[in-house]
């Protein structure tokens, strides 16, 4: 440790949030995956407040990245589906429903918290993905000072240097900015801790604010050889995981998360530093096109990415807090994405400006004691669209409670989480004033936030029955 350093303790903590891509709920062994290994984010964990009902603010990625970003629902900010799709619709005119519009940028109207921790003297760094919107509303214009990466685009091509091919329209390029001096067989996910560690290490006395967005484990499914090597040795086929380089995808996340904690630790810095690791959505269950096979299995829940069932939105969060509160334990309080806004707030002794809507809550009380109960009556989901694991939908939770609305045909599913977290058996028939009471209260949230809507699709044509 610096002596330097260790006497210009700011007044402030630091913040270190780890952004998975895809990353599943079941993807760590911490969290039940029983081919991956994780050592290093299960230490932390095993250190740390670990939620067992943490939520992803959207099915995908770039609304929960808004989310993050903003501490409100991505209905609210009308940014519900990735960047891309945004700008350039898919054509759907086989569909029931028109999917709802969605804002492609993040609005400089908003006050992110990379803005909120500026303004109080925080260094303030975005390491990796943003995927926010175009060149207008990169990271440098909503509050970070260092962007190393972060652009328009949600996934590189490959994730060895130089990271470039063929961008979405062909003549364009996708790589990974302000990675330009790499070796062959550099890996992106070493990279990108490189350069966060570079960023800690040169922010001296100041207190610092590291959003490390991580691309893994987000198709193309790839690794280093030698780890994929090494999986393949253990693949097990009654395993629910199979894949060893989405595994060795994992095990390099895992290594960065161990590399910059020891970083902390070897600058002193561990005991005034907020850590938080969680996931962008749940993880990915459709094929790795490389192995033909699922990129990863997320059981016990039900179904993955761009779905509501809890395979798509539940995901892992570690917290670990400054010195002072509790060394470790497992939360069971639901909680999500749109939270993480105003505990980091909160742990910075920030107010948000304004009497605006909050739709989080700061999870401190929890992470002083994991059995605490937050003041809140549900958490809310809106996909507007069609994705290969769904068609439009919303849903609620409330306690043990899950209604999910299907947009298409405002079909109904009910479920008690507390019983059935795989949502096998819908109970909405047999619970038909429940289920009803929760709907209104669905419904009642989305035009509180001005969630956009599908509409429907004058030249759909149903299928003619096949005998």
């Amino acid at each position: 440790m610096l002596a330097a350093e260790s006497q210009r303790k700011p007044a402030r903590p630091n913040v270190v949030i780890f952004l998975a891509d895809d990353l599943g709920y079941a993807d760590l062994a911490c969290y039940g995956a029983d081919f991956h290994r994780t050592p290093h984010l299960d230490r932390l964990a095993s250190r740390a407040v670990r939620f067992t009902d943490g939520y992803a603010s959207a099915p995908v990625c770039t609304p929960t990245r808004a989310a993050l970003m903003t501490g409100k629902f991505p209905a609210r900010l009308g940014m519900t589906i990735w960047a891309e799709a945004a700008e350039d619709p898919p054509p759907l005119k086989y569909k029931p429903l028109i999917p709802a519009t969605s804002e492609h940028n993040l609005s400089h109207d908003e006050t992110t918290v990379a803005s909120y921790l500026q303004r109080v003297g925080y260094r303030t760094a975005l390491v990796g993905k943003w995927h926010l919107g175009d060149a207008r509303h990169y990271p440098e214009t909503h509050g970070f000072d260092v962007n190393i990466g972060g652009t328009l685009w949600g996934a590189p091509h490959t994730f060895f240097y130089p990271y470039r091919g063929k961008g979405l329209y062909g003549s364009e390029y996708r790589y990974v900015p302000h990675l330009e001096n790499g070796k062959p067989g550099e890996y992106l996910t070493d990279r990108l801790t490189d350069e966060a560690i570079r960023f800690i290490e040169h922010s001296g006395g100041e207190p610092f604010f590291l959003y490390l967005a991580h691309h893994a484990p987000h198709t193309p499914i790839e690794a280093k050889p030698e780890d994929v090597s090494l999986f393949e040795a253990r693949v097990e086929p009654s395993a629910h995981h199979r894949n060893p380089t989405y595994a060795a995808m994992v095990k390099s996340l895992d290594e960065s998360v161990g590399r910059v904690l020891k970083c902390l630790d070897d600058r002193g810095l561990a005991e005034r530093t907020l850590v938080i690791v969680t996931s962008d959505n749940g993880g990915y269950i459709g094929m790795d096109n490389n192995r033909r096979q699922p990129c990863t299995d997320n059981s016990p829940l039900r179904s993955g990415k761009g779905a509501l069932y809890e395979g798509g939105i539940r995901v892992p969060l570690i917290v670990r807090a400054p010195a002072g509160k509790v060394t470790g334990g497992v939360c069971s309080e639901p909680v999500m994405t749109t939270d993480l806004f105003f505990t980091v707030l909160a742990a910075a002794g920030i107010a948000p400006a304004g009497d605006g809507p909050r739709d989080g809550i700061d999870l401190s009380p929890l992470l002083s004691n994991p059995r605490a109960k937050l003041d809140r009556e549900a958490l809310y989901f809106h996909y507007p669209h069609y994705y290969a694991t769904t068609s439009p939908v919303s849903a609620v939770r409330t306690r043990d409670w899950k209604l999910i609305e299907f947009l298409e045909d405002d079909r109904r599913e009910l479920y008690n989480l507390a019983n059935d977290l795989g949502e096998q058996r819908n109970l909405a028939d047999e619970q038909p004033q429940r289920a009803k009471e929760l709907t209104e209260q669905l419904h009642h949230w989305r035009d509180s936030v001005g969630a956009r809507m599908p509409q429907p699709n004058p030249d759909y044509k149903p299928p003619k029955n096949r005998r």
